[in-house]
């Protein structure tokens, strides 16, 4: 098996690591091991919601709505997706949290890919 290709399925290997596909979490010497971007395939019940807020954060994120309706909650504004394709961007020190407000697909790219950065996994409202 050739080692610099990977194929798979977002949902199917995003489902046995909470929703990411690629970073530094991944097996060192894997394709899919980089340092330098993370991204995640989230799949997201109605009234999910992060757990807690995501402070001091370090990183850029682009988030992008594949299906349903997410809400991404800043401290200065709040962020409707509701459209396939829609996305919003943010960088390092933005503090965030997000709603899903029907069930949801979305893509998130973070770069760079931290070590130790983990938050509780999302919770039902």
């Amino acid at each position: 098996m050739d080692e610099t290709v990977y194929v798979g399925n977002a949902g199917a290997d995003g489902a046995t690591n909470g929703g990411w596909l690629l970073g530094h979490f991944m097996p060192k010497g894997e394709v899919r091991h980089s340092t330098d971007v993370e991204i995640k395939w989230g799949v997201h019940p109605p009234g999910e919601t992060r757990a807690r807020w995501a402070t001091g954060e370090q990183r850029t994120a682009l988030l992008v709505l594949v299906s349903g309706r997410f809400r991404v909650e800043l401290r200065d504004r709040t962020v409707v997706l509701g459209a396939p394709g829609d996305y919003v961007v943010w960088g390092p020190g933005v503090d965030h949290s997000w709603f899903a407000e029907q069930e949801s697909v979305v893509l998130t790219v973070r770069w760079p890919s931290v070590p130790g950065y983990r938050v509780e996994p999302p919770v039902l409202r």
